[in-house]
């Protein structure tokens, strides 16, 4: 990979590493963003509740069945459209020690036993999201204190004998005492009231069914129920929504991101290819006119040194004819004439090796043809005594006369000189598809390796100690020209198999 390459796939990957981060962020701000809009809510709900306590408070007190009622209304949302969408679930009132006040609540139970409801003022669950929140409407002293308001119990019912009952105990109207100057004492207990009246307080004036208690139980009752906080319960259905539908939002976001990131990754993949498949071609073009014009000029020397080679074969063959000469002037004669011979016969396949290809098709018989280029092999055929047969199949074929004789003529060859003395050979033609045919050269002589069988068909390649390894780079040569296949193929159980594919069959 160049440089170039992986500084462009940094950059893409450092936007993508971007978009999803942005993602993220913007996911978390709406989240956040809902809560604050919760607690707002919830500080709206309180600032109600206050007024509604305000309305109902009495020099400081607030009596518990006004309350209760009012919390019922609130939670069911009949009272307030604000409270009504805003999803509340339970309300509770909640005293110095942090605990509920007797009956000023409303809606589920709620679960004070967890800790971060009264450390930090709020609970966030899966489904509900509990709040704590000061209550307002405290009164203030003379001595500028403040009195949180009181929830009191509600009066007792009376009965038929003008006695209050409250928690198992009788309060009876006090009577005056009698005097010798009742009229003298009521005025001075009238008195003794007003200069009560008129002297500071410091807290609320205890109700008349309450002044039986000590002011030990009166003061614990009042510890028990002064308000000092509030809590609510609220549905998080609104949150979750919301998240939901921007966690999908921001999902559909970072997968095009992903997709375009994707994809332009590959489009800058496929334009470092074509650049460096153009500047191969290029290369490839310059090299390939290189190797024509080094092709032709092997070409003319190999065509220049056939005309001494045929000088010195035939003063070869007049010396190994003379009368005079001695029989070992006469063996080296021949033998010169045999070495001759060979490097012809290497450079006839050579030149014909470097030819272009030109195909001229033309529809050709096959069975005739395959005859013609055996009969031209006989003597190879009976010095072995090699068994060469030939499936009879009318079938016709397009391809360039000269050419298909040729390849088959040095598939034979290759295939009588692989073959032991009274081997076989076969050459079978059939169709494949209508269109197609496919042409076999089949010898049970030792065969090809595996190992072997692709590179069987490149220049100088052979496994024959005699051969050229010229005569298959042939006949891959006018196979490609002809736009066809060849592949050698085991054949069992011994042998080889030459296979010819994808000849056109005319319409």
């Amino acid at each position: 990979m160049s440089r170039r390459s992986v500084l462009i796939y940094g950059v893409l990957l450092a936007v993508w590493a971007l978009v999803v981060a942005w993602q993220i962020e913007e996911h978390t701000r709406v989240k956040e963003s809902t809560k604050t809009d919760l607690r707002n809510r919830s500080a709206e709900i309180a600032n109600t509740v206050s007024a509604f306590i305000r309305g109902l408070e009495f020099r400081g007190t607030v009596l518990q069945d006004r309350l209760e009622r009012v919390l019922n209304e609130l939670v069911s949302g009949r009272t307030n459209e604000l409270v009504k969408s805003s999803g509340l679930i339970s309300i509770a009132l909640l005293n110095a020690a942090g605990q509920a006040v007797p009956g000023a609540s409303a809606g589920n139970p709620i679960d004070f036993g967890h800790k971060e409801i009264m450390q930090e003022g709020e609970r966030w669950g899966n489904k509900t999201v509990t709040f704590v929140n000061l209550v307002l409407g405290a009164s203030v002293t003379p001595q500028g204190g403040t009195n949180p308001m009181v929830v009191l119990p509600p009066p007792p019912r009376r009965d038929s004998t003008n006695t209050t009952r409250d928690n198992g105990r009788d309060f009876r109207p006090r009577e005056p005492r009698p005097n010798e100057a009742g009229s003298t004492n009521v005025l001075r207990s009238t008195a003794t009231n007003l200069t009560n009246r008129s002297q500071p307080q410091d807290g609320p004036r205890r109700p008349p069914w309450l002044r039986g208690m000590d002011e030990k139980e009166y003061h614990a009752l009042l510890e028990k129920r002064a308000l000092h906080g509030l809590v609510l319960v609220m549905s998080t259905d609104s949150l979750r929504r919301t998240c939901t539908r921007d966690f999908w939002l921001r999902s559909i976001i970072i997968i095009l991101a992903t997709v375009s990131v994707t994809g332009s990754g590959l489009a800058w993949r496929n334009v470092a290819k074509s650049s460096e498949l153009q500047i191969r071609l290029v290369r490839a073009s310059e090299l390939n006119t290189h190797l024509r014009e080094m092709n032709l000029a092997a070409a003319g020397l190999a065509h220049e040194t056939r005309n001494p080679l045929n000088i010195i074969r035939g003063l070869g063959q007049m010396i190994s004819k003379l009368q005079d000469a001695s029989p070992e002037i006469r063996k080296k004669s021949r033998e010169i004439v045999d070495e001759a011979d060979r490097v012809s016969a290497q450079l006839n396949e050579f030149i014909n090796y470097s030819r272009p290809r030109e195909v001229r098709r033309s529809k050709l018989a096959l069975v005739p043809l395959i005859s013609e280029v055996v009969r031209t092999l006989e003597c190879d055929l009976e010095e072995k005594h090699i068994q060469l047969q030939i499936e009879q199949q009318p079938l016709t074929i397009e391809a360039d006369d000269q050419l298909l004789r040729q390849a088959l003529f040095n598939l034979l060859l290759n295939a009588v000189q692989a073959v032991g003395p009274g081997g076989k050979i076969q050459v079978a033609a059939q169709k494949r598809t209508a269109a197609e045919a496919v042409l076999e050269v089949r010898d049970d002589g030792p065969g090809v390796p595996p190992e072997r069988r692709q590179e069987i068909f490149k220049p100088y390649v052979t496994t024959n100690q005699k051969g050229t390894g010229l005569g298959l780079a042939v006949v891959q040569q006018i196979v490609l020209a002809h736009g066809w296949e060849v592949e050698c193929l085991p054949n069992e159980p011994r042998g080889a198999i030459f296979r010819l594919s994808h000849l056109a069959v005319p319409a």
